[in-house]
């Protein structure tokens, strides 16, 4: 399930303040501690480990969201 590929990534790059363990898909990772450092080192390790690479236009802060809106992109990525 990617959720759970995307949770662990997140616990190993983000560096979040709060525990990932309690966050829904839908929480807000900004809200839980993640800066634009940290997306960025969180997008390197989606890109890496999916074999994707986000274009521009995904590069907003509505993409790194949440769980759940990381996943819709890497879903349409991995389709495209």
């Amino acid at each position: 399930m990617v959720q759970n590929e995307i949770r662990d990534l997140v616990i190993k790059h983000a560096r979040l303040s709060a525990d990932v363990s309690v966050l829904t898909d839908r929480s807000d990772l900004y809200a839980a501690g993640l800066t634009s450092l940290t997306t960025v080192n969180l997008m390197l390790a989606l890109e890496d480990h999916f074999d994707i690479e986000f274009p521009d236009r995904m590069l907003v802060r509505r993409t790194f969201g949440s769980i759940q809106s990381l996943a819709e992109a890497v879903e349409a990525l991995k389709a495209s």
